[in-house]
């Protein structure tokens, strides 16, 4: 549905994108992730047509958007980070306009049912200057969405909104999914764990890592880790562990709590608490130790 091939963009001698290739299929929800400066405005703005590539190719849904542009954008619907509103009209005059020049069937019909999901109906006649910020950004996600679009562009949108509305508009991507084709850009790590399928994170205009939360998380550990938690100080423990096939490495923590490092795709929870068990230790806590999605964003954006 999307496909990015070696994308490269210059600002005079500045080099903001270098060689981006990726795909996103149809009914996805892709994670775009990237420090400030990392090149995920420009490649957004690449693929919506806002501006063009040094160099590559993109095309949407099949069309290539800077040789059938207008075919493209009408597969796309969009939400900037500063959302292109017109403060002086009221929300339901603003999503008809944005019907009409998007020549939506059945205008009247669309806006009132891209208002009802976004349960904007309360506001229909509200200026849009006089909306608070998190309505606001619930009248540009309507625009984005109101052409019903197969491929989705959405850039922070959850700023603004209070924990209520997050959830709301997380359910409303998650939801979009499989219909729809979806990149999310965002700074809120926990949200690409919740609401994507696949992550991508960009750094200096290149892409670093490519892969789900889980597969990210389970590459850059080295291997699966265990903690463990037994009743007493435990005398041979670590030797019993290291005895067990698979154990990579055991780490004494404190009193009585260690970390083994396993080989990635071997469970041996079930082995390491019989060993344990076997040996006269009472085991108190035994769990996987997960990475999260922040500790593999700064390890990918700073080493």
């Amino acid at each position: 549905m999307i496909e990015v091939e070696d994308l490269t963009k210059f600002y005079g001698d500045f080099p903001a994108l270098r060689g981006v290739s990726f795909r996103v299929e149809r009914g996805e929800i892709l994670g775009f992730l990237g420090p400030n400066g990392a090149g995920k405005t420009t490649t957004m703005r690449i693929l919506t047509g806002f501006m063009p590539p040094t160099s590559g190719r993109v095309r949407i849904a099949g069309y290539d958007v800077f040789e059938e542009s207008l075919d493209a954008r009408r597969h796309i619907g969009y939400l900037p980070e500063n959302v292109p509103l017109y403060p002086e009209m009221t929300v339901v005059s603003y999503l008809r306009f944005v019907a009409a020049v998007r020549r939506v069937p059945n205008p009247k019909d669309a806006v009132e049912r891209i208002m009802e999901r976004l349960n904007l109906d309360d506001h229909a006649d509200v200026i849009i200057g006089k909306l608070s910020k998190g309505y606001r950004q619930r009248v540009g996600l309507a625009q984005a969405l109101i052409h019903d679009p197969e491929v989705i562009i959405l850039d922070e949108p959850t700023i603004g909104l209070d924990p209520k509305q997050i959830i709301e508009v997380r359910e409303l991507i998650r939801g979009l999914g499989g219909e729809h084709t979806i990149i999310l850009s965002t700074h809120i790590l926990p949200e690409v764990s919740q609401v994507c399928h696949r992550v991508l994170i960009i750094n200096e205009g290149e892409i670093v890592a490519e892969d789900t939360p889980e597969g990210l998380t389970a590459r850059l550990k080295g291997g699966e880790r265990i903690f463990i938690h037994v009743a007493d100080e435990a005398n041979g423990l670590t030797e019993v562990l290291d005895s067990i096939d698979g154990v990579q490495e055991v780490t004494h923590v404190s009193d009585g709590k260690y970390e083994v490092t396993c080989t990635l795709g071997r469970e041996l929870r079930p082995v390491i608490a019989r060993a344990l068990i076997e040996n006269g230790w009472e085991l108190l806590e035994l769990r996987p130790i997960a990475m999260s999605l922040e500790e593999v964003f700064l390890k990918l954006t700073t080493e």
